[in-house]
């Protein structure tokens, strides 16, 4: 891969992957979060849906800048692997309630597999986007340490106990909401907010690139920050009794103003931040 953007975001995939197999692993299955199993088993079914929500959307943001620097012949791998990877879009493909992988969960991680196949043979030019480098830094250095819980979550841990980070964040206390069972603040294994954050870095990184897919990134960028605002508001706030009031959920497209916020922040992000002019002139790809 010859361009560090595409390295990263597929260093942070296969991290996140590595982290979830040996989390799902090692713990037993009421400790995390809607699977049935654990083990090895239990492992490799929660990376295979991973690689449904949040990867298939990674993979097709990355499909979309790499396709124009790829050979014709690539580039119909490269709409087979978008295709592929666009059903995880279908209701049921994914299923919150039960996070156990099915026979379906294969096809959009293979449209996945293809995406990072083919990333070494995009030969994308050196030319770089860099307005707003700063506020990506400064953005995504907020947004890591909002995910500071998820994190350790998905490595199998609270940050109980770890200095700063355990006095700011909630993670073992036992809490109750809304009459619910008790349970630990945040629970061990994957979280939708650091999903998200998966989601706003891939965003952030490649709207450096050329791309013909700005308005995708900056959907990608309103999106993942509004799962991470959504799972954060409950485990950090309402959580600790401060309100009852919570963040609708904007995991699938409904009609709440979670998702209005979405539809409304796309387009300022795109005409403010990632639109690109002159896409062609920079770029002198195949």
């Amino acid at each position: 891969m010859n361009v560090r953007e595409l390295r990263t975001v597929w260093i942070a995939v296969t991290a996140a992957a590595v982290a979830v197999f040996v989390t799902y692993w090692r713990l037993p299955a009421a400790e995390t979060y809607n699977v049935s199993y654990s083990g090895i088993r239990g492992g490799a079914s929660r990376v295979l849906v991973d690689l449904n929500f949040p990867d298939a959307l990674i993979a097709l943001a990355v499909l979309g800048v790499i396709a124009p620097f790829l050979s014709r012949r690539l580039r119909v791998v490269a709409v087979v692997a978008a295709l592929l990877s666009l059903v995880v879009v279908v209701p049921g493909v994914v299923k919150q309630s039960n996070l156990d992988a099915r026979w379906i969960n294969v096809v959009p991680a293979l449209g996945v597999l293809l995406a990072l196949a083919l990333t070494p043979f995009a030969r994308l030019p050196r030319t770089r986007d860099r307005r707003g480098d700063r506020v990506r830094i400064a953005l995504g250095a907020l947004l890591v340490l909002l995910a500071a819980p998820w994190i350790a979550a998905e490595l199998g841990f609270y940050l109980d106990g770890i200095p700063v980070l355990g006095s700011i964040f909630q993670t073992g206390k036992i809490v109750s909401y809304h009459g619910n069972a008790p349970h630990p603040a945040v629970h061990h294994g994957v979280h939708h907010g650091f999903q998200g954050l998966l989601v706003v870095g891939t965003a952030l990184l490649l709207s450096r690139l050329p791309n013909r897919i700005s308005l995708y990134l900056a959907l990608a960028l309103a999106y993942g920050v509004g799962n991470m605002a959504n799972d954060d508001w409950l485990e950090q706030v309402a959580e600790r009794g401060w309100t009852s009031w919570t963040i609708p959920s904007c995991l699938e497209p409904k009609a709440t103003w979670t998702w209005l916020a979405v539809l409304l922040a796309t387009p300022l992000v795109w005409l403010l931040w990632f639109r690109q002019r002159g896409w062609s002139q920079a770029s002198n790809g195949p």
